[in-house]
C-alpha cells in the first residue's frame, strides 16, 4: 500500500521526502529504507509499541510500515502531457492514496510557479489536471459500454448510467471521491477504472516556523475549501522539520520541539494521517523474541490477520487468543492477563480491533 506525495514544483514535496527518510526524524530508533530513488518505507509511530517493549523486554522491536513515493512537481497542461505529465500521471495512478502539500507560507526567496502563494489555486490546478485525465478514462469507458448498452444489455446499461453520472461530475470540475454514487455502484463500476481522484486524499499545509503549532491563514483558507470533499487536512513546518532532523541527539530534537511548542514531528502525524488514509490498522504480537506491528486492512477477520505473518498460518486457521492492548497494559503481563481471565479465544469470524494482541493456533 502506497501513499503518493503530490504537488506543484517548490511546495516541499522533495524535502518533505527526503525529511521522513532521515531515520532521527520519528525518535531514536526509527529506521527507514528507500526501495527506488522516490520510493521510502517509513515507520509508522506508535507509542503502543514502546509501552509493549517496556514490559515484554524483547530482543528486538519491529514497527509497521508504510510506502511513501515522492512524485515530480506537477505542472499546467500535465495531463496533455506537459512538463513530466505521463510520468506524473503513471506513477499517481500507481498509488493507493495522495498526500497533496500546499504552500502554505510566503518568502520572497523561494519563487512560486504561477508567482503568488495562494494555496487554494494551487490546489485547483494540480485537481483540473487529474480531473482531465480521468476524464479522458471514463469516455474510453463509455464508448465501449454504449456499445453494448444499446443491444439491450442490462448489465452494461446499469455501468453506462454510472460512467454519465461520472463524465457530467469531472466536466464540472467535481473530483470522482466527491459524486454521489452508491457503494455498490463505486465497488462494480469506479473501483475496476482506478480513477485517479477516486483516491483518497490528504491537504498537507506547508507553513513557516511561525505556523509550526497552530497554522494560519492559509491553512483556514484551505480547510475551508475542502470542506465538502471528506478530506483531511494537516499542517507542517517542512523546513523547520528538516532542520529538526539535522540535530545529533534525540534529546535535542525534543528540545527544539518544545520551543515550537509541539509534542512531537509534524512528520509522525502525516505518516499516521497516510497509514489511517490507506484504511490500514496494527494489531500486535507480543513475546521474548520480538514484540512486532502487523499491518491489515480495518475489518480484517483473525485468519486473514493471521495470513498477515504466514499464508499457511491462515490456510490452517484454528483459534486466534486476543488480549485487548487496554488489558494488556493494565495487567501488565500475558500471564497477569490469563490469571484475570482476561484473554479471550476466538474464531474465524472474529473482526480484528485495532491495537488487539494476538496469538494464532493453526494445523498446517
Amino acid at each position: 500500500m502506497k501513499a503518493g506525495i503530490v504537488g506543484l514544483p517548490n511546495v516541499g514535496k522533495s524535502t518533505l521526502f527526503n525529511c521522513l527518510s532521515n531515520a532521527k526524524a520519528q525518535s531514536a530508533n526509527f529506521p527507514f529504507c528507500t526501495i527506488e530513488p522516490n520510493i521510502g518505507v517509513v515507520n509508522v509511530p506508535d507509542t503502543r509499541l514502546e509501552k509493549l517493549e517496556s514490559l515484554v523486554n524483547p530482543e528486538k522491536v519491529i514497527p509497521a510500515t508504510v510506502e511513501i513515493v515522492d512524485i515530480a512537481g506537477l505542472v499546467k497542461g500535465a495531463s496533455k502531457g506537459e512538463g513530466l505529465g505521463n510520468q506524473f500521471l503513471g506513477n499517481i495512478r500507481e498509488t493507493d492514496a495522495i498526500l497533496h502539500v500546499l504552500r502554505c507560507f510566503d518568502n520572497d526567496n523561494i519563487v512560486h510557479v504561477d508567482g503568488s502563494v495562494d494555496p487554494t489555486r494551487d490546489k485547483e490546478t494540480i485537481d483540473i489536471e487529474l480531473q482531465l485525465r480521468d476524464l479522458e478514462s471514463v469516455e474510453k469507458k463509455l464508448d465501449k459500454v454504449k456499445r453494448a448498452a444499446k443491444t439491450g444489455n442490462k448489465e452494461a446499461q446499469k455501468e453506462e448510467a454510472v460512467l454519465i453520472k461520472l463524465k457530467e461530475g469531472l466536466e464540472a470540475g467535481i473530483s470522482v471521491r466527491a459524486i454521489a454514487l452508491t457503494d455498490d455502484e463505486r465497488m462494480d463500476y469506479v473501483k475496476p477504472l482506478q480513477l485517479i481522484t477516486d483516491k483518497p486524499v490528504l491537504y498537507v499545509c506547508n507553513v513557516d516556523e511561525d505556523g509550526a503549532a497552530n497554522g494560519n491563514d492559509y491553512v483556514e483558507k484551505v480547510k475551508a475549501t475542502v470542506a465538502n470533499e471528506n478530506a483531511e487536512v494537516i499542517f507542517l513546518a517542512v523546513g523547520t522539520e528538516a532542520d529538526i532532523t539535522e540535530l545529533e541527539t534525540f534529546e535535542e530534537r525534543q528540545l527544539f520541539l518544545e520551543d515550537l511548542g509541539l509534542s512531537e514531528p509534524g512528520s509522525a502525524k502525516l505518516i499516521r494521517g497516510a497509514y489511517k488514509l490507506l484504511n490500514l490498522e496494527t494489531y500486535f504480537t507480543a513475546g521474548p523474541k520480538e514484540v512486532r506491528a502487523w499491518t491489515i486492512p480495518i475489518g480484517a477477520t483473525a485468519p486473514q490477520a493471521a495470513g498477515v505473518i504466514h499464508t499457511d498460518f491462515e490456510k490452517g486457521f484454528i483459534r486466534a487468543e486476543v488480549i485487548s492492548y487496554d488489558d494488556y497494559i493494565s495487567y501488565g503481563s500475558e500471564a497477569k492477563v490469563k490469571e484475570a481471565g482476561k484473554m479471550r479465544v476466538e474464531g474465524k469470524e472474529y473482526i480484528v480491533k485495532d491495537g488487539d494482541v494476538m496469538h494464532f493456533r493453526f494445523n498446517v
